[in-house]
């Protein structure tokens, strides 16, 4: 896992990929949860934390992140978005 000082340092290609490790490894360690005891449960939280580091950089940078990461660790897609009810009117 990289701290912020080794993401600053790193290009924004290098960031992609370290970003797309974490969430993948990521959703995996959600998978072995569901289905077993995790041996290090704390590899989740530092799984978030790199890929909001990684998000974070690139944000600042102006940099347009990728979308095509596997898990719910990535931006929201279309069909992940919520879509709001129209609201039921009393007549």
């Amino acid at each position: 896992m990289s701290k912020i000082r080794d993401i600053l340092e790193m290009s924004d290609e290098q960031i992609r990929l370290v970003w797309k490790d974490a969430a993948e490894s990521l959703f995996r360690l959600r998978l072995s949860a569901q289905t077993e005891k995790l041996a290090s449960p704390s590899d989740v939280r530092k799984g978030r934390h790199t890929i909001a580091r990684c998000q974070t950089v690139l944000n600042q940078r102006g940099s347009p992140m990728v979308a095509d990461v596997p898990g719910d660790a990535t931006l929201p897609t279309e069909q992940t978005k919520k879509i709001k009810k129209p609201k039921k009117s009393t007549s």
